[in-house]
């Protein structure tokens, strides 16, 4: 019976904590009390998004590590976790929020977070979606449209780039190219820095986004973060190299410092679909091959 009353203990103890601004950091909660929680918070009349907003907040604070997560510990090359929320970086903060937000337990939350990091969630270094706007995003368009012409309007513009997984995983001493994706031509939308100002209406809390580079021949992405409205206030939510950590700016902060910048170009957004943000939606990840 001791055994059977503690789980409903933590359960109704969650419960009472909502919203976000009560509840633990997630790095102080077992994997058994963020299970409990996923299934208290699939228990809300919140949206995709809201759940969004409410598991990005837990993790503010949170250490930044470049190197935090891996393909597990049986993993030929990059041996570092699948799951970690001890520390995190830009997308892997992305994918654990995003699989938290459409999650109503820890098994469903585990393997709908490898179908966010892999082709088809199958687990290793030449499935994992290492490049965001070229394999990230294509490879979740079953959760995530790209928004940036919607977002931008008039003033959205394009970039072409040359994609090589091939020198990729030579760079990495992968000799062993079998399954890897042949060299390709992709072409983006972004958004330019100077024209943020002007569209910063059309950002919608929940969007996840793409710094994008200016000049890199071989790759867009810089960095992804995470737009948050509250109290009226548009921020970037974001686990930056540069602090060190997880954190809030408003936006005319985070603008301030990157509006000069002659290494990023601008931004890409990407949002969850309309017709799965629904209040209480959750997905199960045998569902995902059929959407």
């Amino acid at each position: 019976m001791k055994n059977f009353l503690y789980p409903l203990f933590i359960v109704l103890l969650i419960s009472l904590t909502l919203p976000a601004q009560d509840t633990a950091p997630i790095s102080n909660m077992s994997n058994h009390q963020i299970d409990s929680l996923l299934a208290v918070t699939a228990e809300k009349n919140m949206t995709v998004t809201e759940r969004i907003e409410f598991y990005s907040e837990l993790f503010l604070g949170m250490p930044y590590n470049l190197t935090c997560a891996g393909d597990g510990p049986y993993a030929l090359y990059e041996t570092e976790p699948l799951v970690n929320f001890q520390e995190t970086n830009c997308m892997v903060y992305c994918e654990h929020v995003l699989a938290l937000a459409i999650s109503d337990s820890w098994d469903n939350f585990f393997n709908n977070l490898q179908q966010i990091r892999y082709k088809d969630g199958i687990i290793g270094m030449r499935t994992r979606n290492h490049y965001t706007m070229a394999d990230w995003l294509p490879e979740n368009d079953w959760l995530l449209d790209d928004v940036t012409r919607k977002i931008g309007g008039e003033h959205t513009k394009q970039f072409t780039r040359t994609i090589s997984h091939e020198t990729f995983f030579k760079n990495k001493g992968i000799d062993d190219l079998r399954y890897v994706k042949p060299d390709r031509d992709v072409t983006i939308d972004y958004i330019p820095m100077n024209a943020l100002p002007a569209i910063k209406n059309n950002i919608r809390s929940g969007d996840i986004f793409a710094l994008i580079y200016a000049d890199m021949p071989n790759i867009f992405s810089a960095h992804m973060l995470i737009a948050i409205r509250k109290n009226g206030k548009l921020y970037f939510r974001e686990s930056a190299m540069g602090t060190m950590t997880t954190f809030d700016s408003t936006f005319e902060e985070w603008y301030e410092k990157y509006k000069d910048s002659t290494r990023h170009a601008g931004l890409s957004f990407m949002r969850v679909k309309d017709e799965l943000n629904e209040p209480g939606k959750v997905i199960v990840p045998w569902e995902i091959r059929n959407m």
